[in-house]
């Protein structure tokens, strides 16, 4: 059987060390775990600040590092994993986003007393690649909770116009499970950077540096922007977060 030993640090952090053999797959998890805390001065932290950190540093980590050893002779492609994570999403002043009647977008809505209900839910998708480099954050999709409408960044066809954020239907959601470069699919994924614990930033990647956004002003549509404008919010916090 197995022998654990527990020890207590500090108030709050507790360290086990069991003698059961580990994968290396754990082994992994683990450093990169040791090294991420090590940036942490405080050991206190809200339910919701580890959560993010666990997602951001321990999960991100391990998947960039897991596939890193892989060949990268086979065409770049990325494949959708099982974890789902539902939560409502507000910007930087607080404005929640809400659908749209009538159109195919979002707004960013300032919501008081009882209409906290008409925030939309959001399944946030994450997926494995062998081609992602761990600074330009983790490759998502953002989907509609109980639709199939999903968040798509795309232009107008035959034109050159700047990039918009749309919601698009998709009808046979198996086309999102594995995404190859240049299959047209790309429009739906976004790179997701979180840093403080809680502030994320969504990053199109089918077009780099523009950025998921709000205007500053009440009810417009969320749209995207490029990194550099700074009339716009382009940082957004996760409530009410649940795996699913």
């Amino acid at each position: 059987y197995p022998t654990l030993y527990q020890c207590d640090l500090h108030k709050g952090l507790r360290i086990e060390i069991s003698e059961q053999p580990h994968t290396m797959r754990q082994v992994t998890n683990i450093i990169i775990a040791l090294q991420k805390f090590k940036q942490v001065r405080s050991t206190e932290f809200t339910d919701h600040e580890l959560f993010n950190i666990i997602i951001e540093n321990i999960v991100e980590g391990a998947v960039n590092l897991c596939f890193s050893a892989l060949p990268t002779s086979n065409p770049p492609f990325i494949s959708k994993q099982d974890r789902v994570i539902q939560c409502t999403v507000c910007d930087g002043l607080k404005k929640s986003l809400v659908q749209s009647q009538g159109t195919p977008n979002l707004l960013a809505v300032t919501l008081r007393g009882g209409n906290s209900n008409r925030s939309v839910g959001i399944n946030l998708s994450t997926y494995t690649t062998p081609g992602c480099k761990a600074t330009n954050g983790q490759p998502i999709c953002l989907k509609i909770a109980q639709s199939n409408l999903y968040l798509a960044c795309t232009k107008e066809s035959g034109t050159s116009s700047q990039p918009h954020l749309i919601l698009e239907d998709v009808k046979d959601e198996e086309t999102l499970k594995t995404i190859e470069e240049n299959d047209g699919m790309e429009r739906f994924l976004f790179f997701r950077k979180v840093t403080g614990g809680s502030i994320n930033t969504f990053e199109s990647v089918k077009y780099p540096h523009w950025f998921i956004s709000t205007s500053k002003n009440e009810s417009m549509p969320v749209d995207m922007c490029v990194e550099e404008d700074t009339s716009r919010q382009k940082v957004f916090t996760l409530q009410d977060q649940k795996v699913i």
